[in-house]
């Protein structure tokens, strides 16, 4: 299995900085809630300011969106609609202690992060532009086809995982209380992405190690190196 962005996403975002994480040995019965209150306190302190559009890993991705046509404003990033709850309710629902966990460092860094129960992907996911033939299972149980050209997550199976790139992940592949291994991607497009990416993954890898076990893979891909391969034993 491997991970990866097709060269045409690469040419299109030089910029990008992609950091992943594989973890196995998940288990919901984990407890993370002591070290959420770092990370929203963090997330605090750089909305004191303003609102999570000011910040420049969100503006980055704005100017993305719009570069794929998109409206800004009616497709926020993972990233901004995350911080854009948390400012309003100052708190996030707890839904898995690995997406919690997730959850909090992606506001704490304005980056998105996308985690993908393995068990839903067939044999690679790569982030590419959709050929139109592809099937996306909403939230809602529907079945969803994305128009050409629109930047999606897919496996080999022609499923797609993730649409309109950070937008919305898919049911296929969602954390549940089954899921023993997943995928973390962070994603960054801003001028500081080349070390707050890596921060980012070093600060999940910690807090992963301290409450299930060491990731079993870690990487920062680059357009020289844009794949990470792997095995499932």
């Amino acid at each position: 299995m491997y991970f990866s962005h097709s060269f045409v996403i690469w040419q299109q975002f030089p910029q990008l900085v992609p950091g992943l994480l594989l973890v196995e040995g998940l288990h919901s019965e984990a407890d993370v809630e002591p070290l959420l209150p770092p990370w929203y306190q963090r997330a605090r302190e750089r909305l004191s300011g303003g609102t999570e559009s000011d910040l420049p890993e969100v503006s980055a991705w704005r100017r993305a969106y719009a570069q794929m046509g998109l409206k800004p404003t009616q497709y926020r990033s993972a990233a901004e609609a995350l911080l854009r709850r948390f400012r309003k309710e100052d708190d996030l629902p707890r839904l898995h202690p690995l997406v919690d966990l997730c959850n909090a460092i992606s506001l704490a860094f304005a980056l998105p992060v996308a985690v993908f129960d393995l068990a839903g992907v067939e044999g690679y996911l790569e982030v590419r532009h959709a050929r139109g033939d592809e099937q996306y299972l909403a939230f809602s149980g529907e079945i969803e086809s994305p128009e050409p050209g629109e930047v999606i997550f897919a496996d080999a199976a022609n499923q797609v995982h993730a649409r309109r790139w950070t937008f919305r992940q898919s049911r296929r592949s969602t954390i549940s209380p089954e899921t023993r291994r997943a995928l973390i991607v962070s994603e960054g497009l801003h001028p500081t992405a080349p070390a707050d990416v890596p921060a980012l993954i070093e600060a999940l890898a910690q807090a992963i190690t301290a409450t299930w076990s060491a990731p079993r893979a870690q990487a920062i891909l680059s357009a020289a190196a844009p794949r990470l391969e792997f095995s499932l034993e």
